[in-house]
């Protein structure tokens, strides 16, 4: 049977100069946008042959400015560089609707113009039209296949780069500059790369991200998450805990806090028949400041992997809690490790950050660990150091450095000082960095190769019974910290390059 191809929503575009207006218009775009799109799609599954390709729109907002009058120099956000045009295409507004609506702000407060929403001219995948539980390849022939490739257009790889966040982007002569750091399809490809990697939505990841990288971490967090789902606020006795609402493991099974009445998508949820690669884990708060957990394995690539996606979130920082190798015959079994400074042997972001480029430590983050470090275990000042050191971490892509020549690992850990390493968390900092995602690193030693202290099972039970729970809680404790911060001042202008995107 064939038809014409239905014919896409139009609009011309519009100037605004309310956040809230500007938000409402680019969500309408999306939705009819969206809606045209499925409705065909729907039509093409049923067998119906269209003579035209089908094409719907991202989504843009545009801003110009005429000045070299900038903001208040103490922001690390929510500016333009200087005169000229700027844009972004734009997903997910019902996702991302509390971000837009900040960003849409920050830029008519700081630059006194208005916002140009429209359609822009890039294509929405088809890919990324379908609803959360839409599948369609099943239904479809080889024949239909093809000529879903035909009439639809594919995600293009070629508009999914990162050279916006690399400094490596080039505005064509008369283009307009970038606003973020991640066009609408990048963005839409990493957060379908997030359910296949972590096994739930995207919907449920919060602004606080801890990476572990042994499951004994996830395994303490989802008992200490049902317990808190069990236990009503008590207000008599406020807790900074009070506010969480439900906790989310893969495949999307959702456990409401008591005394919170469920929605109508708590039992679309199922226990998958097997862990995906890095699963999360997610203590929801209402204003979305909880915390996700994500067991990212062993080694850099799934670092890297992890936060590539987890990225485009803009979540308001993220922390590797995780084992180390103390380098340093004064540690013991136990100590935890600070990290200031990395050694990036990872070598999974030659390509995209230099090595030559400095991974700088954080001042909010570093505060808030050490002195989650002092509220949990109660020390403090000369007495802390006896369990915690303050140095740089080496992170390696070779798990068995061990058996290299002693002399060679010995005297390359001598010369750059660290006192600790792992293979995950030089990652980790340096894609926030990248990213401009705030980062952070506490790490325990679990061995010591270089003084004869290997892992042995004793030793290992004992140490990973009378620590990860105070490792991990730890963890919780910075957040904690961490959520009392305005959110500008997580924002480091040590993450910002010189012509920086204006949106955090």
């Amino acid at each position: 049977m064939s038809a014409g191809s239905p014919e896409a929503p139009k609009s011309a575009s519009q100037r605004f100069d309310n956040a809230q207006a500007a938000y409402d218009q680019v969500l309408a775009l999306y939705n009819g946008q969206i809606a045209y799109l499925r409705e065909a799609l729907k039509r093409f599954v049923a067998g119906e042959h269209f003579d035209e390709p089908v094409r719907a729109k991202y989504p843009f907002v545009r801003i110009h400015t005429d000045t070299v009058a900038r903001a208040d120099s103490r922001l690390s956000y929510g500016f333009v560089a200087g005169p000229g045009t700027y844009e972004t295409t734009l997903t997910r507004p019902d996702l991302f609707e509390d971000y837009y609506r900040e960003q849409f702000s920050l830029l008519l407060n700081n630059h006194n113009v208005t916002l140009e929403v429209g359609l822009s001219s890039e294509p929405i995948p088809v890919h990324f039209s379908l609803a959360e539980n839409d599948y369609i390849e099943g239904s479809l022939t080889p024949e239909r296949r093809v000529m879903l490739s035909d009439l639809f257009d594919l995600p293009d790889l070629a508009s999914m780069d990162d050279g916006i966040a690399n400094g490596t982007h080039n505005v064509k002569a008369g283009a307009s500059k970038p606003l973020a750091l991640f066009t609408a399809p990048r963005v839409d490809y990493s957060l379908h790369r997030l359910r296949h990697y972590t096994g739930t939505s995207p919907e449920h990841f919060q602004n606080f991200v801890l990476f572990t990288n042994y499951q004994f971490y996830i395994d303490q967090f989802v008992q200490l998450s049902h317990t808190l789902m069990q236990t009503p606020p008590d207000p008599a006795n406020p807790r900074d805990d009070d506010d969480c609402i439900a906790f989310v493991e893969p495949g999307n099974v959702l456990t409401r806090r008591v005394g919170v009445p469920p929605e109508a998508f708590d039992a679309l949820g199922a226990v998958p028949p097997r862990l995906p690669q890095m699963p999360a884990y997610h203590l929801i708060r209402r204003d979305r400041s909880g915390i996700t957990m994500v067991n990212i394995g062993v080694g850099p690539s799934n670092a890297k992997t992890i936060t590539d996606h987890i990225a485009v979130l803009r979540p308001l920082a993220w922390i590797m809690l995780g084992h180390c190798a103390g380098l340093r015959t004064s540690q013991q079994l136990g100590d935890y490790v600070l990290a200031h400074g990395y050694v990036r042997e990872d070598h999974v972001l030659d390509e995209d950050l230099p090595l030559w480029v400095p991974i700088p430590p954080l001042a909010e983050i570093q505060l808030a660990l050490e002195g989650a470090v002092e509220d949990v275990t109660q020390l403090q000042g000369y007495e802390l150091k006896r369990i915690m050191r303050t140095g740089t971490v080496a992170s390696t892509d070779n798990r068995n450095w061990e058996l290299m020549p002693h002399r060679e690992p010995e005297r390359r850990f001598s010369q750059s000082r660290a006192v600790a390493l792992d293979m995950e968390s030089a990652t980790i900092a340096a894609n926030g960095f990248r990213f401009r995602v705030p980062y952070g690193t506490l790490l325990c030693v679990s061995d010591k190769p270089l003084h004869g202290e290997i892992k042995l099972p004793g030793m290992a039970n004992t140490f990973y019974r009378e620590r990860v729970d105070q490792h991990l809680r730890i963890g919780l404790r910075a957040i904690e910290r961490l959520r009392h911060n305005r959110t500008e001042q997580l924002h480091s202008r040590k993450l910002r390059s010189f012509a920086e995107v204006a949106f955090q």
